[in-house]
């Protein structure tokens, strides 16, 4: 097991957490990191524990139900009763749901949002009620301190992509060329995600001494199959060195197009973020030179934690490892970790 998952734990809290989990190998390593991220607050919370929070999703993938399914970990942990809405991508479902929370009575609403520009629309829908913000910050980060009942939990992107161009740019050096040509294959445009993951890897290259040009920006909205339409016609047509995709699913389906174009993907490097189990898989295989973890695991139990401490009226990150930000104690960052052969096996 990588220790650097390992977020402010206890030996006894780490042992049960191991007999948690779900079957996969993928899971198992997620598994273990929810009950680690807890640490010891979630044993000393049990006995005074028994709020009621709701959980409320921008939608169901991959990486977001790994979120979700830590959140209800780490609430049964605490003896916290939480309750979990799909919005469906849906930002008036997403607000409503808040309210219902409100009406509820709920000690708490953790939300992650649909839309970034709404996070104001959704403090004010909680009220006096806390609510932590989990994944997706608003985009307005000054909004955390203008409200004192709002945190984030989440992982600072600004690293996603410094990872990648720190990867890239040692890779290119070592072939002695420093001047490439890059395809950047985007999430949503306008996300908070999308846009600190694709500045800090442009910038990175930039600030390591490599003139990167870009070929073109393919708007993939994190779709894998989206992502292989998109590339399929550039195979062939246009010269680039690299591949610079903001999630694993697009990176995975520019591997897919460059196969059924019968180009091997190995011949160049195509970077990811998220670790997610089938990016882990490309990269240990070789066709996706690196990833970048951001541990949804992490965000999920550590956001039920930042609620609870919101109740009790402790910092967000008490009874863990994990730092505030240096600009605002409204926020906790869960780290990124770079992943590549030499060790995504810690990953699996």
């Amino acid at each position: 097991m990588n220790k650097r998952l390992v977020a402010g734990t206890i030996a006894g809290v780490m042992a049960m957490s191991m007999l948690a989990g779900c079957g996969s190998s993928s899971s198992s390593t997620t598994t273990t990191a929810t009950s680690t991220a807890a640490g010891s607050t979630a044993t000393a919370a049990a006995a005074s524990g028994g709020e009621n929070m709701t959980l409320i999703m921008s939608q169901r993938d991959e990486f977001l139900s790994t979120l979700e399914n830590a959140a209800n970990d780490q609430a049964k942990e605490m003896g916290i009763t939480l309750t979990a809405q799909d919005a469906q991508s849906d930002v008036s479902k997403q607000l409503q749901y808040i309210e219902t929370a409100v009406n509820a009575g709920e000690a708490a609403v953790i939300v992650n949002l649909v839309d970034a520009e709404t996070g104001e629309e959704c403090i004010q829908a909680a009220g006096d009620l806390p609510i932590v913000f989990v994944n997706r910050a608003p985009s307005d980060i000054t909004l955390l301190d203008k409200y004192e009942n709002a945190s984030l939990v989440a992982s600072d992107e600004m690293q996603s992509g410094g990872y990648q161009a720190e990867y890239l740019a040692e890779y290119f050096k070592e072939k002695g060329q420093t001047d490439i040509k890059y395809i950047l294959v985007s999430g949503i445009l306008g996300q908070v995600s999308t846009t600190n993951r694709t500045t800090s890897a442009v910038e990175g290259l930039k600030e390591a001494g490599i003139n990167a040009e870009e070929v073109t920006t393919l708007v993939c909205d994190y779709d894998r199959a989206e992502a292989q339409t998109q590339i399929s016609p550039l195979l062939g047509t246009e010269e680039f060195d690299c591949v610079i995709s903001n999630n694993d699913a697009m990176a995975l389906g520019v591997i897919e197009a460059m196969k059924s174009a019968d180009i091997d993907p190995s011949s160049i490097p195509i970077v990811g973020v998220d670790c997610t189990p089938d990016g882990a898989q490309a990269v240990k295989d070789g066709e996706m030179y690196m990833t970048v973890f951001q541990n949804p695991v992490g965000q999920g139990a550590g956001a039920v934690i930042a609620a609870k401490n919101m109740i009790d009226g402790k910092a967000i990150n008490d009874g863990t490892d994990y730092e505030l930000s240096e600009e605002s104690e409204s926020i906790m960052w869960i780290p990124f970790e770079p992943v590549t052969k030499d060790n995504v096996d810690e990953y699996m």
